[in-house]
Formats: C-alpha cells, structure tokens, sequence
C-alpha cells in the first residue's frame, strides 16, 4: 500500500460514523414523532363520546293489529213465562239442541183454565141472548109498517140486538185471550238451537212476564257466533269491512279460525274514545263457545308508510323534541321530528327523518349539532309486531 492510501482512509471512517450517526437520530426523531401521532389520535378519540346507532326503519306495509273481543251467539234469546202457574214439567236441560217449536216445559195453570171455561159458558149465554135480541128486533122492525109498534120501540129492539151482538164479540175475545193464556202453558223453543241455561225446576211458581219473574231458560242458535271489538280511535280510520281478520282462541293454542268484518259502529265511543266493530265467524262444526272471549287479529294496509325509530332514541329539549343522527365521519345533526303512534318500544316519525338515517340510542343530553363521536352498531329498531 501506498502512503496516499493510508492518508485517506481516516476520512472514510469519519464520514460513515456520521451518517450512522445521523440515521440513527432521524429513526429516533421518527419513532418519538410518530408515537406524538398515535397517541394524539388515541387521546383525540378517548376525548369523543361513544354512542350507539341503529339504521331508522321504513314503515311496514301491513300491520297486525290484536285485540281482545267478546264471543256472542247469533241469536240468543231469554225464555220467560207467559202465563203464570206451576212449573208442571221440564222436558230439555243444557246441551240440548231444539229445533223451533220444541216443547221445552209445561206450566199448570188452573185458574187459567177454569176462567177459560167460565169465559166458554158466557160466550154461549152472550150467544143465546143475541139470538133473541136479533129475533126480536126483526119482528119489531116488521111491525112498524103497519103502526103496530112505534118508531120508538123499533129503534129500541135495534139498540138492544146491536148491544147483544157487541157482548157476542167480547165474550169471543175474552176465549181467545185464555186461549192463548192456555196455549202459553207450553213453553216451545223460538227457533233452531241449543238451551244454554235452565232457570228452574218441577213445582215452581212463576209468574208471567219478564219484569216479575226470571227466565226459564236461554236458547241460543251457535251456528254463527258475531264478535264485537272496541278498536281505538287512531286505528279507527283502517277499519273497514273486507279487512282481513282471524280469531285465536285460549282453548285452541296454535290454531286460527277465520271471521268477517262485517260492519262498524260509524261513531266513536265518547268514553272509552273506541270504535264498536262486529264480526261474524262460522260456527258449524260447534268447535266455538259463545260467552267468552278471543284474540281479534287484523291485518291492516299501511297506505301512507313512515319511520319507525327506537323510542330511546328521543330528545326532549326545551325548543321541542328532537332526534339526533350521526353521519360516517361520526358528526352528529339534531332533527325537529313529529311522531305519529306510539308502539311501545318503537315510535312513528311522520317527518323530520328518512329512511335508513342513523339513528343515535340514549343519545347524551348535552349533544349538540356538529359534536363529533365514535359510533357503535346497536341492532334494529323495527317493532316486532309489524311486518314490512
């Protein structure tokens, strides 16, 4: 080697000390500015509140709507006596199916019967005196041409045979009345159907009528049942007939049994602010029992279809109530709504939101517009009792 060669050879070393030198102070530089970033952004996001948000949901496009109803029979009738006696014999208990015209029991009533005989023997007496009086008055009447008689005494033979004739007519009256009377001794079923109660027994007194004495027995025809609900107010404009409904009834779990709505009250009920809705369900096979109660579901068309948002996610605030959504980049924006119905858990907005606006849950109370948060799926807020 040369001496040039060992002169320059120390120069090389210096300048690769330097730039490990420098290259190890710039890493350092790096890593420490680096590690500022990071813990800015961390620090930065520890400082923003965490929320939830859910998607708001578009209004389904039916909803089923359930009520309970009232089960009554077609017809259903009270029987009470119509005459008054002794209960002689009964002939159908409950359970009993009747056709119209069945006799269902027997009524002694021996005043009624021995006034029908008295009213027998004063028709026939009525009856003889009128054959007289007509008898007589036609004589008078023949002699008055000859002034055998007067004008007087004829006019008064017609008087009386007019007056006898009228007696006739009330004596048959007051037979047809008992008659009757004794005729309402047999109490008969007033159409096709089964007895339901029975309301005495052998040997008691009863008396006629429905205001002195209680009924005897109840008929009722099951054949069709009517179910009448009390549908509220804010459902009262979806209500009409066609609508589709079924009935589930506690004694038929898992089972459903079509009805038809067949007519409204048209007026609201001033009290309890409900519409009276009547439906009607076949009853043939007898599976149903009148009296009790059902679960009424309706299935009713949305025509003007809204927002459904949790109802957690309401603000109350002193300028009106507001909900808060929360864009991508996590910007919050507070929106004057108004609500329509109430579901429980989930609330209408009929405006003030869109569809698929993200929705802030349980959002703080000191929220403002423009707040920056880091947000978190929180599930759906459609209700469970709608269908879309």
């Amino acid at each position: 080697m040369t001496n040039n060669s060992f002169r320059y050879r120390p120069a090389w070393i210096v300048v690769g000390a330097v730039g490990v030198v420098i290259a190890v102070v710039g890493w350092g530089i790096g890593s420490r500015v680096s590690a500022e970033k990071a813990l800015t952004r961390v620090t930065d996001a520890a400082a923003q509140p965490t929320v939830f948000a859910v998607a708001a949901a578009p209004g389904p496009a039916v909803e089923d709507l359930v009520l309970p109803g009232t089960v009554q029979a077609e017809y259903e009738t009270p029987i009470y006596a119509r005459t008054s006696g002794y209960i002689k014999r009964w002939y159908t208990d409950i359970g009993t199916r009747v056709k119209a015209g069945t006799l269902l029991a027997e009524i002694d009533s021996p005043e009624v019967d021995r006034q029908l005989l008295q009213a027998k023997a004063d028709l026939k007496t009525a009856e003889a005196n009128n054959v007289v009086a007509q008898a007589t008055a036609k004589r008078v009447h023949a002699l008055l041409p000859t002034q055998s008689v007067s004008a007087e005494q004829d006019d008064q033979a017609t008087s009386d045979a007019a007056a006898r004739a009228a007696l006739v007519a009330s004596a048959e009256a007051n037979v047809e009345r008992l008659s009757e009377l004794v005729g309402f001794e047999r109490v008969v079923a007033p159409y096709d159907g089964v007895v339901t109660a029975r309301e005495t027994d052998i040997g008691n007194l009863i008396n006629a009528g429905s205001g002195t004495g209680p009924e005897l027995f109840r008929v009722a025809d099951t054949r069709k049942l009517r179910i009448y609900v009390q549908v509220p107010q804010s459902y009262a404009a979806l209500i009409r007939p066609g609508v589709a409904t079924e009935l589930r009834f506690p004694e038929y779990p898992g089972r459903t049994f079509p009805a038809a709505l067949v007519r409204t009250a048209d007026a609201i009920e001033p009290r309890a602010r409900t519409l009276l809705v009547e439906l009607e369900a076949d009853n043939g096979k007898g599976e149903l029992f009148p009296g009790g109660y059902t679960d009424v579901q309706f299935t009713l068309p949305i025509t003007e279809r809204h927002v459904n948002v949790p109802a957690n996610a309401l603000l109350f605030r002193a300028e009106g109530l507001r909900i808060a959504s929360v864009s991508k980049e996590g910007v919050v924006t507070l929106h004057k709504v108004t609500l329509g119905r109430d579901f429980g858990t989930t609330v209408e907005v009929t405006s003030g939101i869109e569809p698929g606006t993200m929705i802030v849950l349980n959002p703080p109370a000191s929220v403002v517009d423009g707040e920056r948060v880091s947000v978190r799926s929180g599930g759906s807020g459609r209700p469970g009792s709608r269908r879309s």
